[in-house]
């Protein structure tokens, strides 16, 4: 499948929490490609300023659902959210 929308989330996360922040990422990591509808790549992107997480979907309508799916919701949103030192950005693309 190719990669037609981006779900970008861009958090401010003082360094002093990265390591945390890693672990949400790499301890669902693999659930996300496995069990969400679309879900095709996920990347960790860090920068001094903030740490970004790119999820590929094959719809942007996939890539929104995944906002409100119980993974997300219970899981991801509830394991980061301690860590944040601003609500994060959260913006999805289509590929052209």
């Amino acid at each position: 499948m190719k990669v037609n929308a981006y779900l970008e989330i861009t958090m401010k996360i003082e360094m002093a929490n990265r390591a945390a922040a890693a672990k949400v990422y790499t301890d669902y990591r693999n659930p996300f490609l496995e069990t969400i509808e679309g879900a095709l790549t996920k990347e960790l992107l860090i920068r001094d300023e903030d740490v970004q997480v790119l999820h590929g979907f094959d719809s942007a309508k996939n890539a929104e659902a995944y906002l409100s799916s119980e993974m997300f919701q219970k899981d991801v949103f509830v394991g980061l959210k301690p860590l944040w030192s601003a609500d994060p950005d959260v913006k999805i693309y289509s590929v052209a």
